[in-house]
């Protein structure tokens, strides 16, 4: 994995550099001191991966890089003020969020993340042929979107989910947090390959670590919606596809 370091404080680039140095699978293309000259750098097609991103910068903040790069590949946030990291789940991009000092242990469990986020993103969609005839809806629907039920992986036995019960998935660590009207199962897995299980039509990501069934929807207030007990937080960058979805009046 291809990774670049922006951070003012050389101490700190010095400290990540050398921890990426100590693992065969990252190579450090380049480190800078300001995210402007890091734009620059990106604006070339140069291949990256992977990026440490402090937030406390001159002039230009690690949010503020993050929005004026488009798709954004995988970053760590690493900074001394730990009030970001709310903020910092409204970012698909963010895969951890580290506070100074920075030790192996915690660098090393965030680039496991950062791995298994880009393994997540290898796969290519097959490619459709150019002379290929005019598709129905129904021939070019998802699998997903017509699946009634998935299967989960508990105890080696594999359990049904009637995909029409689930209220909430839920996203914690490696784990998933399944919730439904009967019962709620934890899964080893991610919120992305559930997302791909679950249809469109009914379900919507309104957060970074959390899916729900629109149609379970009981109320909303201000950034949040309450589902059966839960109450779930929206992301401000998930509310207006969310408000698309309700058929007001």
């Amino acid at each position: 994995m291809n990774c670049i370091i922006i951070d003012d404080e050389a101490m700190a680039r010095a400290i990540i550099a050398q921890m990426i140095s100590k693992d065969s699978e990252l190579v450090l293309a380049q480190e800078f001191s300001n995210a402007i000259s890091a734009i620059k750098f990106l604006n070339q097609d140069s291949p990256v991966d992977l990026i440490f991103l402090d937030i406390h910068m001159p002039d230009f903040t690690g949010f503020d890089f993050i929005q004026t790069i488009k798709n954004p590949p995988a970053v760590i946030l690493i900074t001394s003020d730990k009030n970001f990291a709310t903020d910092a789940f409204e970012y698909d991009c963010i895969v951890d969020y580290i506070v100074k000092p920075i030790t192996e242990e915690r660098f090393l469990r965030a680039v496991r993340k950062a791995k298994a986020h880009r393994s997540l993103d290898v796969a290519v969609p097959a490619a459709v042929p150019v002379h290929s005839p005019v598709q129905t809806e129904a021939e070019t629907a998802k699998p997903q979107d017509t699946a009634t039920e998935f299967y989960v992986n508990i105890d080696r036995r594999l359990i049904k989910i009637d995909i029409a019960s689930v209220n909430v998935v839920e996203a914690k660590g490696d784990y998933i947090h399944i919730k439904t009207e009967q019962k709620n199962y934890i899964v080893h897995s991610t919120l992305k390959k559930i997302e791909e299980k679950l249809p469109a039509s009914l379900f919507l990501k309104v957060h970074r670590t959390y899916i729900i069934n629109t149609k379970k929807i009981v109320d909303i207030e201000d950034n949040s919606v309450l589902i059966g007990k839960d109450v779930i937080p929206v992301s401000r960058a998930n509310r207006p596809e969310l408000m698309k979805r309700l058929n007001m009046l």
